[in-house]
């Protein structure tokens, strides 16, 4: 049945009428305005065209390697996998290996991979005739290696040389009447401990500290020499300016110019690779904490476009002195954007995964009883229609924020 299959398969897409002898001569044309293009991108507007290259290899990267999750997991299960694409239509260049065509296309934003029957379960191999619990494992697969692969991104950005703030956090106010106050925290208080974690210096402080809103959280400070630990609840809403905790806190030691101090570090794996690991869930919890204060009303969403978040990756790359000195903050934004890309992805949402496990749900809710292939894919087309205007929209204010000279910074 499975050669059956192939073989009408392949008569549908075989090619109707002479090869087109100039194909090539075509993809060469192409080749040479989109790299003419890119020279002349590099000769007039050097840093537009840096910040969006890094952000393509960024992008690329983490977007094949979401797509490897769902190859290799319907290669394991015996899915029959018509494509794996580098980059979207049209198409460049491409080989078949096996029953896979592999394809690198012109767009060079993102990847896919195209799987024989997400929604129909015409054909034998397809996806759609495979167990719940194995479509649950590809569709889910992408989202959960988005969520691994931070792991290896932060434990690589600490084991690179990397310039570390020197100095413990000090507390230079204390507003009256806030958490802090009513804990006992003073200012001169030098912060050593939060929640039971080392607050190396200001940046720690303060992470450590949002990591806990909304709980109770033991500080320990040095106060006159002595070591005290306070009580002190962080909020959820506080007034404008306060924060969590109604603290200001600042380096104990800076430089004559006011900067602080810092040091290189390039940890090792056996210390590296835990952190990685506690940075991930650090970083999932903060996401977290952030959505929940959309709607306790103590933060707004802020969303970034491609054109946004290349802007922020050149600006990163550009406050470095050195190119071996970018390396360690961009692994660690392509770590969040990667972690980004995964709870995305789990999303309820028309078009992606989430989308797509959000019916499968439904079918077992349901006792196996499937929605109607065409009316899986109609919502998954609105789904992808909104997606677009939605991005459309990101992009316009993006461009707008960056011609008036703004920063995601500030």
């Amino acid at each position: 049945m499975n050669e059956r299959w192939h073989e009408r398969n392949e008569a549908q897409h075989a090619e109707v009428g002479p090869p087109d002898r100039y194909r090539w001569v075509r993809r060469l044309i192409t080749a040479l305005i989109i790299f003419s293009g890119i020279a002349l991108g590099f000769m007039f507007a050097s840093d537009v065209m840096n910040s969006g290259l890094l952000f393509i290899i960024i992008i690329i990267a983490l977007v094949m390697t979401h797509e490897a999750g769902h190859f290799f997991t319907a290669k394991a299960f015996g899915i029959y996998v018509h494509e794996f694409g580098v980059g979207f239509p049209p198409r460049a260049w491409a080989f078949k290996y096996g029953e896979t065509e592999y394809s690198v296309n012109w767009l060079p934003i993102g990847g896919f991979v195209r799987l024989e029957g997400e929604e129909s379960a015409a054909h034998p191999r397809s996806l759609a005739v495979r167990p719940r619990w194995q479509r649950l494992i590809v569709l889910a697969s992408g989202a959960v290696v988005n969520l691994i692969l931070p792991v290896i991104l932060f434990a690589t950005a600490l084991s690179w040389p990397h310039e570390v703030p020197v100095g413990r956090a000090e507390i230079t106010n204390v507003v009256k009447g806030a958490p802090a106050d009513l804990g006992g925290l003073q200012a001169g208080d030098l912060i050593f401990e939060i929640d039971g974690r080392d607050a190396t210096n200001v940046s720690a402080a303060s992470r450590y500290i949002r990591l806990n809103v909304g709980n109770t959280i033991d500080i320990l400070v040095r106060r006159d020499g002595e070591f005290i630990t306070l009580p002190v609840k962080a909020r959820w809403s506080p007034p404008e300016g306060q924060g969590p905790t109604g603290i200001g806190i600042a380096p104990s030691v800076t430089a004559p110019d006011g900067r602080p101090f810092t040091e290189t570090e390039a940890l090792p794996p056996w210390e590296s690779i835990p952190q990685g690991f506690r940075q991930t869930w650090d970083t999932m919890i903060l996401a977290r904490n952030e959505i929940i204060g959309w709607f306790r009303g103590s933060s707004s969403p802020q969303f970034a476009g491609p054109v946004g978040i290349a802007d922020t990756v050149g600006e990163i790359a550009r406050q470095q002195e050195t190119a071996s000195d970018a390396v360690s903050p961009l692994l660690e934004i392509a770590a969040l954007l990667s972690i980004n890309l995964g709870i995305l992805n789990l999303l309820p949402l028309p078009m992606l995964d989430g989308g797509r496990i959000f019916f499968l749900m439904i079918e077992i809710a349901r006792r196996g009883k499937r929605i109607a292939p065409e009316k899986e894919a109609f919502v998954h087309m609105i789904g992808f229609l909104v997606f677009i205007s939605f991005a459309l929209v990101i992009t316009f204010f993006d461009i707008s924020r960056i011609a008036s000279g703004d920063s995601l910074f500030r």
